[in-house]
């Protein structure tokens, strides 16, 4: 599995009162916004069950790529549980508000057909191939221009913020280090002479 769920038998010791609830909530969210604020792109590989919890660390990552027996859910309906705002906007901001409220509201599992339909995931892959096919989908972002990449992952998290929260001016800041850099000369240079290009970076 991805990752199955939170241990419900442990629910009793770890989030039994309000403040254990407030404390357990804040932990996972500094997990969750510490992989969603990573610099660099990220790839959840699922396989199996995606369930919960799994759900909120996969949409914390920039692209979602699951094998054919897949399978998603979030019972928090069936539990009781309340979801954050931040977990809530994370699921909204990939799937959208109407699919979103279908996965809460019946909180039945989804197979990975579902999730793909959903906008949840950006690929479906033989199981056999999953690990393959996400190494080489990495390997081709990896050899792109890295500050072309990078901007591109900070404007579009910017972009799905309120306006008085966004930082347009780093995002022109971003945009003019790439056309100020040395890899954009090697793109045009590379381009021009028909070979791939070597990007540093810089």
């Amino acid at each position: 599995a991805f990752v199955s769920g939170a241990d419900i038998s442990k629910f009793e010791s770890e989030r039994a009162t309000l403040e254990a609830t407030r404390h357990y909530n804040a932990t996972v969210e500094k997990a969750y916004a510490g992989i969603q604020q990573f610099t660099k792109p990220t790839i959840a590989m699922i396989r199996g069950y995606c369930i919960g919890g799994g759900v909120g660390l996969a949409v914390c990552c920039d692209l979602r790529i699951c094998s054919d027996n897949s399978r998603f859910a979030v019972p928090a309906a069936k539990l009781g549980l309340g979801y954050s705002y931040a977990g809530l906007r994370r699921l909204v901001d990939v799937v959208g508000p109407a699919f979103a409220r279908e996965i809460f509201f019946t909180a039945r599992q989804f197979d990975a057909e579902d999730a793909r339909q959903m906008g949840l995931v950006n690929r479906v892959v033989p199981q056999a191939e999953l690990e393959t096919y996400v190494k080489d989908y990495a390997e081709t972002i990896a050899v792109n221009a890295p500050l072309t990449v990078k901007a591109v992952k900070y404007i579009v998290g910017e972009v799905m913020k309120d306006d008085s929260a966004r930082n347009v001016a780093q995002c022109a800041e971003l945009v003019e280090q790439c056309f100020a850099s040395n890899d954009f000369i090697e793109g045009r240079r590379a381009f021009m002479e028909k070979r791939k290009p070597a990007f540093t970076g810089t």
